[in-house]
């Protein structure tokens, strides 16, 4: 009886309240996260804009077509060829190695931080591995290109080594970039595992190793695929490591070992060249940045229906 009155007398004061006075500072605090949460709307409409009409005016004299299926990439060039696959193809393959290198590498990072590093251990690594992400991608840029392709060079135990600008090292250090991206959210996502999980497995007989891959990982995997798809879309617009490293040859292959040009090395190179506006080679840089705008929205919205499909699985 005591209960059921102290619901009602608080039930009554709750109703008081919202019936009361508005409140005018909750109004205004919502309204200031209404529109932090539009701008990277307004922010994204105002970016296709931007990309959209010179486009549309490059596709006007460009057929589709050719862009797209195209194998030879020299827009600025007198005798000019608007084939993008060469641009695409480096864009793949460094972004492959990369994902080779940080995908597994900050997935294992994130279970060990989670699973088995101590709260002193974690204070200290966490941090440190998040300083990677600080450091200027220029710096990743010219340690690609003066340490470890020269390394790559003398250790290279198939035929021709690698060229002195090559998508190998570019990806490599690309990935080691990465890293700290995918592990720390990988491990957020993983500490947010109701600790019930792991007892009920360490019940059964589990061992530490079985708890953090069969149980925990499944677990979190939403956010850990959320954590992959960022490092992927991390990667594929890195400008300044392939720009240094890869080097600016569009070349159509999947040998990681030769000089290539990616997508967004293009844009980086042409952007600061004497393109003058409204020229066709001015417009091509507009051109590629929205299919490469494509491809981003695309990973995204797989990645979106990945995330929603595990989450309803795992919760």
């Amino acid at each position: 009886m005591a209960i059921t009155t102290t619901e009602t007398a608080a039930s009554r004061s709750l109703a008081g309240l919202e019936a009361g006075r508005p409140r005018y500072g909750e109004r205004v605090i919502v309204s200031i996260l209404f529109l932090c949460a539009a701008l990277s709307v307004v922010v994204t409409v105002a970016i296709v804009v931007a990309l959209l009409e010179p486009s549309i005016e490059f596709f006007r004299v460009v057929n589709p077509v050719e862009f797209f299926t195209g194998t030879v990439w020299s827009p600025l060039f007198s005798d000019a060829h608007f084939g993008v696959l060469p641009l695409v193809t480096a864009t793949v393959t460094i972004t492959i190695i990369a994902a080779l290198v940080s995908l597994p590498l900050g997935l294992f990072a994130a279970i060990y931080l989670s699973e088995y590093a101590t709260a002193r251990t974690r204070r200290l690594l966490k941090p440190t591995l998040e300083m990677l992400a600080g450091i200027p991608t220029v710096v990743y840029g010219f340690f690609a290109l003066t340490l470890v392709t020269p390394l790559l060079q003398r250790i290279w135990p198939l035929g021709n080594p690698p060229q002195v600008f090559n998508g190998l090292s570019a990806g490599l250090v690309m990935g080691v970039m990465i890293i700290p991206t995918v592990a720390s959210i990988s491990e957020d996502a993983m500490s947010a595992v109701p600790q019930s999980l792991r007892a009920g497995a360490a019940a059964l007989g589990g061992t530490k190793f079985h708890i953090s891959t069969r149980v925990v990982v499944p677990a979190g995997l939403s956010g850990i695929i959320a954590a992959f798809v960022l490092g992927i879309s991390r990667a594929i617009g890195e400008t300044m490591i392939v720009l240094i490293a890869a080097g600016g040859t569009p070349n159509l292959t999947f040998n990681p070992t030769r000089a290539m040009q990616t997508m967004t090395a293009f844009i980086g190179a042409a952007g600061i060249g004497d393109q003058p506006t409204g020229s066709i080679g001015y417009k091509t840089i507009f051109a590629v940045g929205i299919t490469l705008f494509a491809i981003s929205l695309v990973m995204n919205l797989i990645s979106i229906r990945l995330v929603r499909r595990y989450r309803e699985v795992y919760e």
